[in-house]
């Protein structure tokens, strides 16, 4: 196994194969917790605990829309997504927080909270892996038809590219536009962030950081 020092600390297992999404599933890991594959290896998770925090503060502001609107929607941090890279290779993403069709996550209740479908909805809480975030997974929601997205930058570490110059912490809401293709609205300070899913959520960007 390979340790990376990080925000958010990845465990890489090493395998003798290339593993597609199916195996993901079925394999066998040492330790309980969260993993994605990616570019054929399995990564464990470990998050710290206020990127836990923000992520639950989100999970919950999601589950009280649905509970109070009676919205067909299931919020989970647990889900993995199979996406693919753009020479075809399967990844198996974990979101920190997923929106999927309630309709959907009740037609098999016996399968593995995996989903081949898009998801509704994907929040990625950032850590020093920046680039998985804002390069990578935006290109693999954005070909799977994911149609919304937000990256949770409340490190500010992401590149001044996306930033600006002072770098501040930014919250970025990715949206599917009629070609199928994001477009990104920047959130910051005492903005309300504005969702297409969830359109009468009135979470602000200072609240998320405050978790």
């Amino acid at each position: 196994m390979r340790i990376v020092d990080d925000q958010l600390t990845m465990t890489t297992t090493q395998t003798k194969q290339q593993l597609t999404f199916e195996q993901f599933l079925e394999y066998d890991v040492e330790e309980e917790g969260r993993y994605e594959l990616s570019n054929g290896e399995i990564v464990r998770i470990l998050p710290t605990r206020r990127h836990e925090t923000i992520a639950e503060l989100m999970s919950d502001s999601f589950k009280d829309e649905v509970k109070r609107l009676k919205l067909n929607y299931w919020v989970s941090g647990r889900i993995a997504v199979r996406t693919l890279t753009p020479d075809g290779r399967e990844q198996g993403r974990n979101p920190d927080v997923s929106v999927v069709d309630r309709t959907i996550w009740d037609s098999h209740p016996t399968a593995y909270t995996a989903f081949v479908e898009p998801l509704q909805l994907a929040v990625e809480v950032v850590s020093t892996n920046w680039e998985d975030d804002y390069i990578d997974k935006v290109a693999e929601y954005q070909r799977l038809g994911i149609p919304e997205y937000w990256i949770v930058d409340y490190l500010a570490i992401g590149s001044r590219n996306y930033l600006g110059n002072p770098k501040v912490p930014t919250i970025f809401v990715y949206l599917l536009d009629e070609n199928g293709v994001y477009q990104s609205t920047p959130y910051r300070s005492n903005d309300r962030i504005i969702s297409q899913t969830f359109p009468d959520l009135t979470l602000t960007v200072e609240q998320v950081l405050n978790a």
